[in-house]
């Protein structure tokens, strides 16, 4: 009866583990899911700011030249 009941012992002992490393792998499995969602959300989101850089830098060139252009048209004026 010693015998097996340390045997016993043993397997529910095991099954204990077993359980635990399952409710440990199904917890980094929702993880998992979660950092990939987090992760297709931010390469949207630097998609949408990297487009939104380029047009902001299209409009800063364009603001650029018509600062230039203002500049030179004052300076043409006081020069008269």
């Amino acid at each position: 009866m010693a015998r097996f009941s340390a045997a016993l012992d043993r397997l529910e002992t095991s099954l204990a583990q077993r359980e635990s490393a399952q409710r440990l792998d199904e917890t980094l499995a929702r993880e998992l899911d979660g950092l990939k969602e987090d992760r297709e959300r931010l390469a949207a989101e630097l998609e949408r700011l990297s487009s939104e850089k380029v047009a902001l830098e299209g409009f800063t060139d364009e603001v650029a030249g018509r600062l230039e252009g203002a500049i030179r048209e004052i300076r043409a004026v006081l020069s008269h």
